[in-house]
């Protein structure tokens, strides 16, 4: 049966409800972003005063010590940091690619609503081990426990799309993407700011996690008393138990201009270049600047700043795959200015290009996604989607977000960080030429 339209009163109502829950869920998660350089120094420096060989730790910077042993050129021990952080990264995404799917499933078969509250049970827990993070191993914990609750953004996405219909799918798309750019803009710079707010010896950082926490628990609280169901399906069976029965409607059979093959081979390997290089980003600045934590804040914050202002005034008016397209060739010329850079104007400048493209591509994405899936399987394709995103290709497929982080530090560690930002930019203009010669604009986008 066909499911029951959404007033325009309760549609405002939810879409109000998922700006906000999103906008809390986002800023407790960038708070961690720019303190990853401190972060791991801290926790390097603490079990190398424990001197103890078998911590998690030590056997891990072991391990990489041999491997540099093999090669012929030194490798300096700086960089340790950075091949770690991409490996956290990595296996946060990687576990989040591991869970999405799922999430997708049990959303469309239970309810975005219940899928979304256990997702908050999830993410408490893990911010919580933070909380308590006096050793590495803990901290581990944290991640882990985060990586595979994760769903919040892929719910939020598909009750986006619940909730619209073709004319209001793409600026409800754009909504849900200003609450990255939003977030962007405050979270990095407040997570630095408490991160210097020293309330816990054992765990400098245990301010800015405890802040996170009471965050997520807000958030979980909020959905709780005001989030309804918005799954298609459980409105229509509300609706047919207050009215007669009627002939079954049969589904409307969708014409698929982008395969789900192309869609998500086109995000998989722009979430491969570009996610190593947004997290690469923090230890790059405080390698060849020396920046501080507060001062990636910034640099982060008016990333942020920017994308709000394009995804408010320029994203919303423009077709999803003509946001794309600017989104991929900004991308490109960022990554081919990071690594010549040599003055902080250069730095500023790409960071404004990279900016464009958080305020389009993954929108557009998103948009053009929706438009080929189904009420009844939406929630399971917009999880398909991030899994394809986080899965990069092994039989199977692995995460693209899963492999990016990890690959681009290595390469960085490895070959330098000029070397590395030439093989994003070249990889980036291999996603244009699949957003330009590959994708089309779906016959309902055009009438939108």
């Amino acid at each position: 049966m066909a499911s029951q339209p959404v007033s325009p009163e309760q549609r405002k109502q939810i879409l109000r409800v998922i700006f906000i829950s999103l906008l809390l869920d986002l800023i407790s998660f960038t708070f961690i972003l720019p303190l990853f350089p401190r972060l791991l120094e801290f926790y390097r420096n603490l079990e190398a005063a424990d001197a103890s060989p078998n911590s998690v730790l030590n056997r891990i910077l072991q391990g990489l010590n041999a491997y540099k042993q093999s090669f012929s050129r030194p490798i300096n021990d700086r960089y340790d940091i950075v091949l770690l952080g991409g490996a956290l990264g990595s296996l946060f995404s990687f576990l989040q690619a591991i869970a999405s799917p799922f999430i997708g499933s049990l959303s469309d078969k239970y309810g975005r609503r219940t899928a979304l509250l256990w997702s908050m049970a999830g993410n408490t827990a893990s911010v919580a081990l933070w909380v308590a993070a006096t050793d590495f191993r803990t901290f581990l914990a944290s991640r882990v426990v985060g990586g595979l609750s994760e769903g919040n953004v892929q719910l939020a996405t598909a009750i986006a799309a619940d909730i619209s219909d073709e004319k209001q799918r793409g600026s409800t798309m754009a909504l849900v993407g200003a609450c990255f750019s939003i977030a962007f803009t405050f979270g990095p710079a407040l997570g630095a700011a408490l991160a210097n707010v020293e309330t816990v010896a054992s765990n400098p950082f245990a301010t800015a996690a405890g802040f996170s926490l009471v965050l997520i628990i807000v958030e979980t609280v909020y959905l709780y008393w005001y989030l309804p169901e918005t799954l298609p399906s459980s409105r229509s069976s509300e609706s047919s138990n207050t009215s007669t029965s009627k002939p079954k409607i049969p589904a409307k059979i969708e014409t698929r201009t982008n395969s789900y093959l192309l869609l998500n081979s086109t995000h998989f390997i722009f979430i491969l270049f570009f996610s190593g290089m947004e997290f690469s980003l923090p230890f790059m600045t405080y390698d060849l600047f020396a920046y501080t934590s507060a001062q990636t804040g910034k640099l982060l914050g008016f990333m942020g700043l920017l994308a709000s202002i394009l995804q408010g005034g320029v994203t919303r008016r423009l077709h999803p795959l003509t946001a794309m397209q600017l989104g991929v060739v900004s991308c490109a010329a960022s990554l081919f200015l990071l690594g010549r850079l040599a003055t902080e104007a250069g730095l500023w400048t790409a960071a404004g290009l990279l900016a464009i493209t958080t305020s389009t591509v993954v929108t557009g994405l998103n948009t053009l996604s929706s438009f080929e899936a189904a009420e009844s399987e939406r929630g399971a394709k917009l999880g398909s989607h991030r899994s394809w995103d986080e899965i990069a290709e092994q039989i199977a497929g692995q995460a693209g977000r899963a492999l990016g982080p990890l690959l681009f530090c290595t390469l960085y560690w490895w070959a330098g960080r000029d070397v590395a930002y030439a093989i994003g930019a070249a990889g980036m203009l291999g996603v244009c030429g699949l957003v330009f010669g590959a994708l089309k604009a779906p016959p309902a986008t055009l009438n939108s």
